[in-house]
């Protein structure tokens, strides 16, 4: 299998996640979006099929964003030292495997690999946090792989905004 940056149409092929929203997104929006500097997508190949695909763009976790009580909660990761009122993340604003994959490990093999590439790419901007809005359906395989909801309360979106800490790799 070979992880590449989606630069042609022509690198996707055979996809279906049996979602429509993450199959279009794919489709027609993931190269526009790259090229408006919105998001980068990357796919994951096994010859020429399409087994799954993340993009990844720049984030932050605001306080003006999150119920106080839950701001409070989260700030308690940083117990000494100046509070600020955002904290830098990346994105994972879209994350799908193949129907024909699913339940064979790739998704959290790809999530791990993902975490990889950003601790090890020291050209990045400094960032703490990886965040996604997960579908509520994807909540545990997200939280299998470390992920937090960083609103356990909030019950009244289609996603949760949901943050693993970077930090938790490096030490």
């Amino acid at each position: 299998m070979e992880l590449k940056r989606l630069t042609d149409p022509g690198q996707v092929s055979g996809f279906d996640c049996g979602d429509g929203d993450l199959n279009g997104f794919l489709i027609d929006d993931a190269l526009p979006s790259a090229q408006k500097h919105l998001a980068n997508t990357f796919v994951l190949c096994d010859g020429e099929k399409t087994v799954a695909y993340f993009c990844l763009l720049t984030d932050k976790i605001t306080k003006v964003d999150i119920r106080k009580a839950d701001w409070r909660r989260f700030r308690g990761i940083f117990p000494h030292g100046k509070h600020y009122s955002s904290y830098p993340s990346i994105k994972i604003g879209r994350f799908a495997v193949d129907s024909n994959y699913t339940k064979s490990g790739i998704g959290t093999s790809l999530m791990g690999l993902i975490k990889l590439i950003l601790l090890q790419n020291v050209t990045l901007p400094a960032f703490r946090f990886l965040t996604v809005d997960a579908y509520l359906s994807a909540i545990p395989f997200y939280e299998r792989n470390g992920f937090k909801l960083l609103e356990p309360l909030d019950d009244n979106r289609e996603t949760r905004l949901m943050y693993f800490d970077m930090l938790s790799l490096s030490v």
